[in-house]
């Protein structure tokens, strides 16, 4: 006869307590990161300025505002594009090579180039902003410009994260690894976009 018995598996008291207070130290070390990242002046500048970049945006397509009045022979909008882009182009690397150049000024180009970089993401979204808010018998051929912009938003999204560290799940080296792929692509597009306008593509 066979006697069927419940096996009651006990709880280790040890591993238990263990495992609580490994989560009450994770919970603990989120919050002091959370709360010394909400309390950095950097954090909630860099943000202002992507705020005010959608704002701006949604304003620009409500039509209420403009940027498309001329400055000289071009248009508002695409004088912001130019000296967005390429600042970008210019800076970055430059930026690069002077961190190793000068580690004891790498805090302050750091700065320059998260603040520097933002700042230059606003005028090409305007740019973008622009462009698609034009009527559909001018409505522009976006092609590689669309591609570029799409590069700028994920270059703006990786750069944020990892300034931040608002991912800290993902290690640093990997979110500097994509950002420096993403900016590898934002030169062969921008390559791409040159050619094209010229004609050759």
């Amino acid at each position: 006869m066979v006697n069927n018995k419940d096996e009651n598996k006990s709880i280790n008291p040890k591993s238990f307590i263990q495992t609580i207070c490994y989560i009450c130290i994770i919970i603990s070390w989120s919050e002091k990161k959370t709360l010394k990242i909400l309390r950095s002046v950097e954090f909630w500048a860099a943000l202002s300025i992507i705020i005010a970049t959608i704002v701006l945006m949604i304003a620009d397509n409500l039509q209420w505002v403009h940027f498309g009045f001329f400055v000289g022979p071009f248009r508002a909008n695409h004088w912001f594009v130019w000296i967005g882009t390429l600042y970008t182009a210019f800076t970055v690397p430059i930026i690069a090579v002077s961190k190793r150049r000068y580690p004891s000024k790498f805090l302050a180009l750091f700065r320059l180039h998260v603040f520097g970089n933002l700042l230059a993401f606003l005028l090409i979204s305007l740019h973008f902003s622009g462009q698609i808010d034009r009527p559909a018998a001018f409505y522009p051929d976006l092609g590689t410009g669309l591609a570029l912009y799409i590069i700028m938003i994920l270059l703006v999204a990786t750069g944020f994260t990892h300034r931040f560290q608002l991912i800290p799940q993902i290690k640093s080296q990997t979110r500097k690894f994509v950002h420096v792929g993403l900016s590898f692509s934002f030169y062969i597009i921008i390559g791409i976009h040159i050619l094209h306008g010229l004609g050759f593509l």
